[in-house]
């Protein structure tokens, strides 16, 4: 079955609310970030509740973030890997969690691969941590989000997965709502639940905040700059979060 994006994220968006354990399961949660932001702008309340659990969580950021100032000099590209790393160790320690949650595998922004060895490798360090938390579920950016690097992240997810029987694969969205109308999505009507974050939402907005070269002017000398928009913020500033089950 075929349906139109928009379509199938206003079915999504209505989808019921689940409690925590019934969409994370019992063991610990890896949440895959394609760049430091996307773990608190589509699951910083589940990673804050998940925390509040006392289980084990840990967030991989796959690539290093260096390609949204591609033109500042104030922040040449070592700069900006640095402060995008400290960002999200500082958007993570909003979320009540501890250091060394974080982890990062420093691909490439922009270019993070869908195939071949450097795939391979990331792929095999995801599934050493995610057997090392004990994980019951992994999370990670939707496979139809419009950036490269997301669907990417997609696929390391899909394919950790399949060497994990009994661990869960869940998709967050972050950038589905922006897919041009008339986008065709072949899943079918999309399944997997809502989380309420009403209690979580203080500490998501602490986070996404940390996130200051990508919420602010923070780097004001590159005019190409990316910056989330205030119609962005508020799509993620709501008292739920979506987990949908990837297509089989």
């Amino acid at each position: 079955m075929v349906i139109e994006a928009r379509r199938f994220l206003e079915l999504a968006e209505a989808l019921p609310f689940a409690p925590l354990p019934e969409i994370i399961g019992e063991g610990g949660v890896v949440v895959l970030a394609p760049h430091p932001d996307d773990e608190s702008l589509g699951c910083g309340g589940l990673l804050a509740a998940a925390r509040g659990t006392g289980r084990a969580v840990a967030v991989i950021f796959v690539s290093d973030g260096g390609a949204s100032h591609r033109n500042s000099r104030r922040y040449p590209p070592p700069a900006l890997r640095e402060l995008r790393a400290a960002e999200g160790r500082a958007a993570l320690a909003a979320l009540g969690l501890p250091e060394g949650t974080a982890r990062f595998l420093d691909l490439p922004d922009a270019a993070v691969p869908d195939r071949g060895p450097v795939f391979e490798a990331a792929v095999a360090a995801i599934l050493g941590l995610v057997r090392a938390v004990r994980a019951s579920v992994l999370l990670a950016t939707w496979g139809h989000d419009p950036h490269c690097d997301h669907q990417a992240v997609h696929a390391m997810a899909a394919a950790v997965a399949r060497q994990c029987p009994g661990l869960r694969h869940l998709a967050y969205p972050v950038w589905g709502h922006t897919l041009p109308p008339g986008t065709m999505i072949p899943d079918g009507a999309p399944r997997g639940a809502r989380l309420d974050i009403a209690a979580q939402l203080p500490a998501k907005r602490r986070a996404i905040a940390a996130h200051r070269s990508q919420t602010t002017p923070l780097i004001d000398d590159d005019p190409e700059g990316f910056c989330l928009d205030a119609a962005m913020l508020a799509r993620f500033d709501r008292p739920f979060e979506l987990f949908l089950e990837p297509a089989a």
